[in-house]
């Protein structure tokens, strides 16, 4: 077996913009409007992942979180035992239920290749959407078949910021029967297995690993007592919550407006959030001196899920604009909270901390083997632009509505008098500069 390369270190510091410049509006090009995919390179279009084996530096060791741990060992348990994670059918991508020793849900694992693009991808639906409409295959602002990295990285910005809405997932290594393998792996693996079985002293010691070869991918603490948000935003229709739940509720979902803002999530349909809603039915039993008053609130939780299509390196510019669908709902109309405010603002006002949070973002993406500098910038570019809107948004009072309304801004990294406008440019801080994106995708709705 081939040894890994060791891995490049971190280059530059990823420090936020104390100031910005303003770059010169993008116009567009003569000769009228361009076509969604013009000077695209074929990203709209661009065809499945190659067959790349899978080396990265991911290894289930978690000395920083053992609870975690616990739960990858519970599942590697199980795997060894028969108990074989279970696929999920929904979604247009391998993902798959994994269980404990006893059968009980733990997590969900997304393999890297068995990804929407990915070779290994089990679904067909994604097979015709490339056979049948080439034009809106993919999605042209997303580093594809990193899908993995962005639910970890939804997981890290969700830590960061102390916002609790996001299961606890990190990127691991797996190995299952049920996962989808080429037909060369599965032969490799029956071959080491009947050698080893058959000359254990002379082949089988020599063999080091028997089995077939885990994948890397993301994998997320299942949640319990969840059901999509359409389910009960339906139910609130009718059945309007209480005014201390409504209260903990809009809370809640300004958490996942912000999650979600900042990573430019480009999939937050209402069927891949969670609400849990239930009452405390801890102790119900009547008693001479039970105080009535002391009775439990209902609690009201969300959790984001399904954070897979986020981190883009352009706001959506081609066909589509993906938008945020919970901006359609009440609750998108109530001004930010001061609760979100005090929670939010200290933390993205501060240089350090959205420093750290780009190094943390960095150290996470660097190690998958494709791994781009120039793309993970972009990415990076968008996301401090995020971050600027939001937090003049919340300074200023908006609404989550009016959040996703603001102009479209990129705050990009370079040095001063560097890049194609810097003569038109005025220099005011040493590091970045602020542009806003004209470009607006051909349909606006989806």
């Amino acid at each position: 077996m081939s040894s890994e390369r060791p891995l490049r270190s971190v280059v530059e510091d990823i420090v936020p913009p104390p100031d910005v410049t303003f770059a010169p509006q993008r116009t567009e090009l003569p000769g009228g409007p361009r076509s969604p995919t013009r000077g695209m390179g074929g990203r709209e279009s661009q065809p499945l992942l190659g067959r790349d084996h899978e080396h990265h530096d991911f290894e289930n060791h978690f000395p920083d979180d053992p609870v975690f741990m616990d739960v990858i060992r519970a599942a590697d348990v199980a795997i060894e035992n028969g108990i074989y994670p279970e696929i999920i059918y929904q979604g247009s991508s391998g993902s798959y239920f994994v269980k404990n020793a006893e059968g009980k849900k733990i997590g969900v694992f997304k393999p890297k290749n068995e990804e929407p693009y990915g070779h290994l991808n089990p679904k067909w639906t994604k097979w015709m959407q490339k056979i049948c409409c080439p034009c809106c295959f993919g999605r042209s602002c997303l580093v594809l078949n990193q899908g993995y990295l962005s639910e970890a990285g939804a997981s890290l910005v969700d830590l960061k910021l102390q916002l609790n809405v996001v299961p606890k997932t990190r990127v691991v290594k797996l190995a299952s029967e049920t996962f989808n393998y080429n037909a060369a792996d599965r032969a490799i693996s029956r071959t080491k297995k009947s050698l080893s079985e058959r000359f254990p002293d002379r082949i089988g010691r020599h063999i080091h690993r028997v089995g077939l070869p885990p994948k890397v991918g993301s994998f997320q603490m299942y949640v319990d007592g969840y059901k999509d948000a359409y389910y009960w935003l339906g139910k609130f229709e009718t059945e309007p919550l209480p005014e201390p739940i409504s209260t903990q509720f809009q809370f809640q979902f300004e958490r996942l407006v912000v999650l979600d803002y900042i990573i430019r999530n480009t999939d937050r349909g209402n069927d891949n959030w969670l609400i849990k809603y239930d009452v405390d039915e801890g102790d119900k039993a009547e008693t001479p001196d039970r105080d009535w008053t002391m009775v439990d609130q209902p609690k009201i939780k969300i959790a984001a899920i399904d954070n897979g299509l986020a981190f883009p390196f352009k706001h959506p510019d081609s066909w589509r604009a993906y938008p945020y669908y919970w901006a359609w709902l009440p609750q998108a109309k109530v001004p930010f909270s001061t609760e979100i405010k005090d929670l939010i603002l200290p933390q993205l006002s501060d240089m350090n901390f959205v420093q750290e949070l780009c190094e943390d973002l960095y150290e996470l993406f660097r190690k998958d083997k494709g791994f781009d500098k120039s793309k993970f910038e972009k990415q990076m570019s968008v996301m401090r632009g995020q971050i600027l809107n939001l937090t003049q948004a919340l300074r200023d009072g908006k609404s989550p509505l009016q959040l996703v309304q603001m102009p479209l801004v990129i705050v990009e990294r370079g040095k001063p008098g560097s890049g194609p406008f810097a003569e038109r440019v005025k220099t005011i801080g040493d590091t970045f500069t602020q542009s806003f994106q004209e470009r607006r995708p051909f349909f606006s709705w989806c």
